[in-house]
């Protein structure tokens, strides 16, 4: 089918998505819940939206459309509190994190819906295999050609996005020594990584999507598995490389950051981007999930080093006037602490050596998530 026709949207309007894991309370192993969460959920008014995802231990939580930092938080701590209490009800715990620390992927099972099951047709066991969880933050745009324009402008602080999140070190029991394996999944699907270097709509329409539909590859954007990708339907561009934060207020200070940089780069007081940007683009995205903040990532103009807690802490300081002008002031001075503290995946190895087991580390996820949020001074 065609592509739709791009809907503008107010520009730089936030919303964000969660997957969440599903939790037994008695080994604290995934459990196929999502059918028993979605329908007590379903029983009252949900300040948000959840929906099921590809496998049974895992849900999708979504917000409204927002354009304040504070806005969002509001509503993620409120959406966070009806899903605690639901989990309270099924005798389920819900926790963050971008893997779960110990489940087999070969017990996971696929929920039951049509697109699912022929992903897993297509797919195998990448299917099931993709039972981790993200967060996903869109951005509102006024045009198609906007929304290409940041899509490109952004490679260069994709690694930020995935430092900052990243809260997956361990995979079937393992410390992989990654700060995000979580992507590393996500790399395995053919249609994941950078969108082609397009930067208007109607080259992107016309000279990529609709030879890819004609090729029988793709049917709609649902297909592309890129870290940005644009939501013709929501006149958004989405990014995806964010791990599922261990709290939500890490998950609005994400939004926050990126609904800053995408207003400065709509000043563009920068350069263009140009396709020679995405020379360094795979080995930064790699630094960012194998170390974390502690990577370097390479500047894709200078090729100069920069050591990323560095880059990201100077970044933030340079969005300042945006981030006030866009009354988020309290998400950047979240980011920051989070900088001097170190990240989720880094507080998720302290547990496992405090508590002596991976069981330990997702009891200490399940307690972090329902945690009261405490507000900035």
């Amino acid at each position: 089918m065609p592509l739709e026709t791009f809907k503008a949207s107010r520009p730089l309007t936030l919303g964000v998505e969660l997957e969440l894991q599903l939790v037994s309370l008695s080994d604290f192993d995934l459990v196929a819940a999502s059918q028993d969460m979605l329908a007590l959920l379903g029983r009252a008014p949900f300040p948000g939206t959840v929906t099921p995802e590809i496998t049974e231990s895992m849900i999708e939580i979504a917000t409204d459309v927002h354009t304040r930092h504070d806005e969002l938080l509001a509503q993620l701590v409120r959406v966070r509190d009806a899903l605690v209490a639901a989990g309270d009800r099924l005798n389920i715990g819900l926790c963050g994190g971008g893997t779960h620390p110990f489940q087999r992927w070969t017990e996971r099972r696929i929920y039951p819906k049509p697109r699912f099951k022929e992903v897993s047709t297509l797919y195998g066991y990448l299917a099931r295999q993709f039972t981790i969880f993200g967060q996903h933050v869109h951005v509102g745009c006024e045009s198609g050609d906007d929304a290409m324009f940041l899509l490109h402008a952004l490679n260069r602080y994709v690694p930020h996005f995935i430092a900052l999140s990243a809260s997956s070190p361990y995979v079937q029991g393992q410390d992989t020594l990654f700060q995000s394996a979580r992507l590393n999944s996500v790399f395995a699907f053919p249609l994941s990584g950078r969108a082609p270097f397009l930067l208007s709509w109607q080259d992107f329409e016309e000279r990529y999507f609709a030879k890819m539909e004609h090729t029988g590859v793709v049917r709609s954007m649902k297909d592309f598995y890129w870290d940005i990708r644009p939501k013709p339907e929501f006149g958004t561009i989405e990014l995806r490389v964010c791990d599922t934060p261990l709290a939500v207020d890490r998950a609005a200070a994400l939004a926050a950051y990126l609904q800053a940089l995408c207003r400065h780069l709509l000043q563009r007081r920068e350069p263009d981007p140009q396709e020679d940007d995405y020379l360094v683009y795979n080995y930064n995205r790699f630094q960012a999930c194998r170390f974390g903040l502690d990577g370097v990532a390479v500047h894709p103009r200078s090729y100069e080093p920069l050591p990323l807690r560095e880059d990201i802490l100077q970044t933030l300081q340079a969005l300042r006037p945006h981030f006030t002008a866009l009354g988020s002031e309290a998400g950047m001075e979240h980011l920051v602490r989070g900088l001097q503290e170190g990240g989720d995946a880094a507080w998720l190895r302290t547990q496992q050596d405090r508590r002596g087991s991976v069981e330990g580390v997702v009891d200490a996820a399940l307690e972090r998530f329902r945690a009261p949020v405490v507000a900035s001074a």
